[in-house]
């Protein structure tokens, strides 16, 4: 018996307002509840990464927590190859640096539904997941990839939190070496430098900015000798000297006084001498 136009019509995509194409998804064959996945082509054009193409990228809304990478990955692979997936908590630009996380320590991933950018291998894929049958859902847990979810993701997720103790001692020995070596060099480089520095003759040193987070240099022993020795004659020398406002006043005049003194004396003595020089021929 030939199928009837209601039937065929049902087979159609569902597409709402906005452009979004709706998938169904379902957690197993045999589950009664069903649930909307919302797929939409990558469109952003004021993005300019090259790990979302334009005409292959397809932005994926209202995923389940219980799907992960691989399985989102296993679910789209059926339109075909997939090359990268990338789920996040909110939509927005890619992050092409970001901070480096341990392999070890990794902070507590937040539980809730998350958006994905699936970049295929061929813009056909796109087509085909958009013109995926409304009334066909993917199903999540099937007997090739089995999905853990409720206490026994927990006891899963638990497990794998524990790491090896010699798998954890090669991490450490690995990054203890990547970091005296990057200490050695950074003392090498700093001895080079110090090397070259030529002190001046009141004993400054020219000090150089260095790579971010490492200390200036000191200056060497016998600048701060001769520092210290001349910091000692000044400081001798102004002892208990200009202390109060009339000690500074009178020493301004004693100083003056002393001037004109020493030019009074000066004409005078310039004057005697201008009176010897002078003709007596008897």
């Amino acid at each position: 018996m030939a199928p009837s136009k209601k039937k065929h019509g049902s087979s159609q995509p569902c597409i709402i307002p906005g452009g979004f194409t709706v998938l169904p998804l379902q957690f197993s064959s045999d589950s009664v509840a069903q649930h909307s996945l919302y797929v939409k082509e990558h469109r952003v054009r004021a993005e300019k990464s090259s790990h979302r193409p334009l005409d292959r990228t397809l932005f994926v809304l209202n995923i389940p927590p219980y799907c992960s990478q691989d399985v989102v990955k296993d679910l789209f692979s059926q339109f075909g190859c997939v090359e990268s997936v990338e789920l996040r908590d909110h939509p927005g630009t890619f992050l092409e640096s970001g901070p480096r996380l341990s392999k070890v320590f990794k902070p507590v991933t937040k539980q809730g539904f998350k958006v994905s950018y699936i970049v295929f291998q061929n813009s056909s894929s796109i087509t085909a997941a958009k013109s995926h049958p409304h009334d066909v859902p993917l199903v999540v847990c099937t007997e090739q990839r089995p999905v853990r979810t409720g206490v026994q993701k927990w006891i899963e997720q638990y497990r794998q939190s524990f790491i090896h103790p010699d798998k954890l001692q090669q991490i450490v020995d690995s990054f203890m070496t990547d970091y005296d070596k990057r200490k050695e060099e950074d003392a090498e480089r700093q001895r080079k430098e110090t090397e070259q520095q030529q002190e001046d003759e009141e004993g400054w040193v020219k000090v150089t900015r260095g790579p971010k987070g490492t200390k200036a240099r000191p200056h060497s022993e016998a600048a701060n000798k001769r520092t210290l020795q001349k910091e000692f004659g000044k400081k001798k020398r102004k002892e208990l000297m200009n202390f109060y406002t009339w000690q500074h006043r009178n020493t301004q005049k004693e100083h003056i006084a002393e001037l004109r003194k020493k030019f009074e004396e000066d004409k005078q003595r310039i004057a005697l001498l201008r009176a010897q020089r002078k003709f007596r021929p008897y």
